[in-house]
């Protein structure tokens, strides 16, 4: 047995608390991703279609619409840029320009953006995670980002900032099996006193997936994370779950001042100690030559517990979380609201329509034959042979004679109901027919066209504004976390569309004059303002 850490049994607990209050939005977001992918109806409305003998396809206007809106919006792939906050740094914004567009094409970002923009659009709530990844560059490491699965996140109900910075913390859950730890942890599987690994005494996950099971009947086939969930039965399939915990936490730092020749500096703890065991620094700081003044600065602390274990714990050299969320439609709470969400009703009421229009067209190709009662003998014989065309049937004219109720036609009005009611998801979407290339919907001179384009575009570009307020706080992120970890030298090389390259090595000392005379673009130096550039 391993002695259980308390922070884990924590983090597991609060895990709990904030994943159940968010089940209510979970169910809404799972119901969502079942309309995009067309699974439309309930177990028991495709029940009830099937008796009236009609199928379950939709007419789905939804999937069409997103796929759209995400084409728009992902057209151009956005850019990091860096602006000096003085004329001294503008050399040093151009490194940091080149190292943000290093970070963004080494990890996909125009995928990574996409699959965000998915999440935006379907669930109402993407997310970006920056992180260093250890084992690239041959073990030095590189700071990259990705998306998450929102299903994956949690966070403190109570957050009401937009980008969560009020937050009480975060939490990232992934489901590995047995064999994708070892395959991360290599030390898991040191072998312990009884002569297990190390994993094998480390407690399962025995509850569902953090992905949602479906609410509406699996109609079209599709195959999402919990429907496999448990395709893979054999050894090493076991599943764990591992918890990254985000909380804030105050670091102190000292900012250092040369009175004489007004130079200041920053330093954290672990330097601020080399700092003073110099015996000239001591001895300023008596003569009061130096000024030294300590402050609190807000960081994020990681825990990360698998099981009733802690991995790993350590503090982040960032002010903000590196879980950026993607908010969709902003409900000033962490639960917002998707564009599928806002167009379900809609879509439903087109299905109803539809089943309506079907039913009438059953009606009226299959009528039903009304015969008095008793005017023939045998019922199951004249429905037999009134499907011969060349039958003569017998039957008790002083019954009388049969006849064929005439189905009511159908209102002009209600034919055109489908029409507006997909003209006003277009309306909520702000995609509308002529942006997906429908000609007939389109003015007949070219310069008409391009003017109601540009203007049709007007509200996707309102939410890609605010995307790039989430890409802005990712590339915030993406900065702080180079400053600390790209600390050795090392080249930065980026290829732009146009084959031209741009190369910035940093943090190398310049030797010229025989003697190490000051470090060249140290990365550690100057505050830069991040800002997206490049829009779709």
């Amino acid at each position: 047995m391993i002695e259980t850490d308390k922070r884990a049994i924590y983090t597991k607990e609060l895990w709990k608390r904030w994943h159940d209050a968010r089940k209510e939005w979970e169910d809404h977001a799972r119901e969502d991703i079942d309309f995009y992918l067309g699974n439309h109806f309930s177990e028991a409305e495709s029940d009830e279609l099937a008796s009236r003998n009609q199928s379950n396809i939709p007419l789905d206007r939804l999937y069409s619409a997103i796929e759209q809106f995400k084409a728009i919006i992902t057209s151009k792939p956005p850019k990091f840029s860096a602006m000096p906050r003085e004329d001294s740094d503008s050399d040093l914004a151009n490194v940091w320009k080149t190292i943000l567009e290093y970070i963004w094409n080494i990890s996909d970002g125009n995928e990574v953006f996409k699959q965000s923009i998915h999440d935006y659009a379907v669930t109402g709530l993407g997310y970006f995670y920056a992180y260093v990844d250890r084992e690239a560059d041959y073990g030095r490491g590189e700071v990259k980002f990705t998306y998450v699965d929102p299903f994956r996140v949690v966070v403190d109900p109570n957050a009401r900032s937009r980008y969560f910075d009020d937050s009480a913390g975060m939490m990232l859950s992934t489901i590995f099996t047995k064999f994708q730890l070892l395959d991360l942890y290599p030390q898991l599987s040191e072998e312990q006193e009884d002569g297990k690994m190390l994993i094998d005494l480390v407690e399962g996950y025995s509850e569902d997936e953090t992905y949602p099971s479906p609410l509406n009947k699996r109609t079209m086939g599709t195959f999402t994370p919990d429907y496999i969930k448990d395709k893979d039965t054999g050894e090493g399939s076991e599943k764990y779950q591992l918890i990254e915990h985000f909380s804030k936490i105050k670091v102190p730092y000292y900012r250092i001042l040369d009175i004489q020749s007004g130079e200041e500096r920053i330093l954290d703890s672990e330097n601020m100690e080399k700092f003073l065991s110099d015996k000239k620094i001591a001895k300023a700081l008596e003569q009061g030559l130096i000024d030294v003044v300590e402050v609190q600065q807000t960081r994020i602390k990681l825990v990360c517990t698998l099981g009733q274990i802690v991995l790993y714990e350590y503090i982040l050299n960032t002010d903000k979380y590196p879980i950026v969320p993607v908010p969709n439609i902003w409900t000033n709470t962490p639960y917002p609201m998707s564009d599928v969400r806002k167009n379900k009703d809609f879509q439903r009421f087109l299905n109803k329509t539809m089943s309506l229009i079907t039913s009438h067209a059953q009606a009226s190709s299959g009528l039903k034959l009304l015969i008095p009662q008793g005017s023939v003998d045998d019922i199951e014989e004249l429905e037999r042979d009134w499907a011969n065309p060349n039958a003569t049937i017998e039957y008790d004219p002083s019954f009388g004679e049969p006849h064929f109720p005439s189905p009511q036609p159908l209102s002009n009005s209600v034919m055109q109901l489908p029409q507006l009611v997909e003209k006003y998801m277009d309306l909520n979407m702000g995609i509308f027919e002529m942006m997906q290339g429908n000609t007939e919907v389109a003015p007949k001179t070219s310069s008409a066209t391009m003017m109601l384009e540009d203007f049709g575009q007007r509200r996707s570009k309102s939410k890609l504004r605010d995307i790039e307020g989430s890409l802005r706080r990712l590339g915030q992120v993406l900065y702080n976390l180079s400053k600390e970890h790209y600390d050795y030298k090392k080249v930065f090389r980026v290829v732009q569309p146009n084959n031209d390259m741009s190369e910035y090595m940093v943090n190398w000392y310049n030797d010229k004059s025989q003697a190490i005379s000051e470090m060249q673009n140290d990365l550690t130096i100057g505050q830069y303002d991040i800002n997206i550039v490049g829009n779709s």
